[in-house]
């Protein structure tokens, strides 16, 4: 067995593990033997059916599509310090929710599905506006100026959320702050389940591109020689990470460095190949996502830590280690 499979065999196991220490701990605790053998009681099977496994699946999505999206970001950029926080996508989608919160509450407009649409044209708008940006230089300059538009973009949709959370009443300000933090909360079968449809959707386009992204790292004139559409492929990524991305935002916030962490890791472990890396990094992205969240359910217990907390306080200092480094592979 060559070292692709058993890279991605050894995750989805531990990911399954995950899962099934994801579905047994919490407030209350759960056997999965029971409850796979039809043996638990009432009360532990709603728990499980209702709330643990939409949770869990949302995780699993979620996770996937922003560590997948990083490593997208990453190979199109051919930046490893590229992902959607980074650039702006994550917040933009945010401040196209809040915006979409404060004025649309108590109102009929007011849907899940707005939010979705909300969410998708934030990290849409932001996504054009900083490859336009980037677009406009070459080599290394490209990358100082996809950074700068990002902290910029970053700044400027922190302030205006900073304005609408001025002007929100109390539920909706309560409402911002907690949705800020990055949660999986609120996982419902129905959000669950349009995630998973249009997430699936998001993350097959980007496996369509693998091959195209590994031609791309040799240079926009070699590939286009070797008859690589690199628009088409552009296009294609931006549109799936900022739906991706976009839905993400809408259902759980903002969950900050997973679309860092997770490529950039596996990248320095398994190379820059994208036909091995970007399933190797959903597969990461949905574990490290469902364990942090399993953790945020258990440490404080019966309360819950916000999960976009822990994600932070575990790639915050991964960051600034990595830039300490200072090393050409980064």
């Amino acid at each position: 067995m060559g070292r692709a499979p058993r890279v991605l065999i050894g995750l989805t196991l531990a990911l399954l593990l995950a899962l099934a220490w994801g579905s047994a701990s919490g407030a209350l605790g759960l056997s999965p033997w029971a409850l796979l053998s039809g043996n638990a009681d009432t009360l532990s099977t709603q728990v499980w059916w209702q709330l643990r496994l939409p949770r869990l699946l949302l995780g699993v999505a979620v996770g996937a599509m922003l560590a997948g999206s990083g490593a997208a970001m990453q190979g199109l950029f051919r930046n490893p310090l590229a992902d959607p926080t980074l650039l702006g996508l994550a917040s933009g989608a945010g401040l196209f929710v809040a915006l979409w919160i404060v004025v649309f509450q108590d109102s009929a407009a007011n849907s899940l599905y707005g939010q979705f649409a909300a969410g998708f044209l934030g990290a849409l708008s932001v996504c054009v506006v900083v490859f336009s940006l980037a677009k406009r230089q070459g080599g290394s300059a490209a990358v100082m100026t996809l950074l700068l538009a990002g902290l910029a973009i970053n700044t400027l949709a922190g302030a205006a959320g900073g304005v609408l959370a001025f002007i929100a009443s109390d539920e909706q300000l309560r409402q911002l702050s907690l949705w800020g933090m990055g949660t999986l909360t609120h996982a419902l079968w129905r959000t669950t389940a349009i995630a998973l449809v249009l997430m699936s959707l998001a993350l097959w386009m980007l496996m369509r591109s693998a091959s195209e992204l590994d031609l791309l790292q040799l240079g926009e004139t070699t590939a286009h020689a070797a008859g690589l559409d690199a628009n088409r492929l552009k296009r294609r990524i931006v549109v799936a990470t900022s739906l991706g991305v976009g839905l993400c935002v809408a259902l759980t916030g903002v969950i900050g460095f997973l679309g860092l962490l997770v490529p950039h890791c596996l990248r320095l472990w398994l190379g820059p190949g994208h036909r091995l890396l970007l399933p190797a990094s959903m597969l990461g992205g949905a574990l490290l996502l469902v364990v942090a969240d399993t953790l945020a359910r258990t440490l404080g217990a019966p309360a819950e830590i916000p999960v976009g907390l822990l994600t932070s306080l575990l790639g915050g200092p991964y960051f600034l280690y990595l830039l300490m480094r200072r090393s050409p592979s980064c």
